[in-house]
């Protein structure tokens, strides 16, 4: 995956790059059965795959301009739920906050309709590995 692309579980979803900002992919997702949890509200593993797709596009983002080809394995992602997404475009953008070597930090920030009322935040931990070929 590339910065400019998504895997099949972001498109299965139904999420796509709704633009780019400063070089880094913003994905957007519209709502729907597929990510329908309780009656009127997005659920909450939507919410956290809609980051962690975020979060990963954002790092490759970061080792395309780096002219890094890495494999990214995710080892953990810690989610705080704030409210409840309701029916309506929803929206989620990775930030770097630290590539080094062999490990990075991702922070990821999803939103609705105000971007500075976020409805979930997650922070993951990604192990790279140079890629191979």
């Amino acid at each position: 995956m590339t910065g400019a692309e998504l895997p099949p579980y972001a498109k299965a979803l139904g999420i796509e790059i709704d633009r780019v900002e400063n070089g880094t992919p913003v994905l957007g997702v519209d709502f729907s059965d597929r990510i329908l949890g309780r009656p009127g509200f997005l659920h909450g593993g939507a919410m956290s795959g809609l980051m962690e797709m975020a979060a990963i596009a954002a790092l490759h983002a970061e080792m395309d301009r780096r002219g890094e080809a890495m494999r990214l394995k995710p080892v953990n992602v810690q989610v705080e739920f704030m409210r409840g997404g309701t029916e309506q475009r929803t929206f989620a953008m990775g930030t770097v906050t630290r590539a080094g070597r062999r490990v990075a930090l991702v922070n990821a920030e999803c939103w609705q309709d105000d971007r500075t009322k976020p409805i979930a935040l997650a922070q993951m931990k990604i192990l790279l590995s140079p890629s191979e070929g």
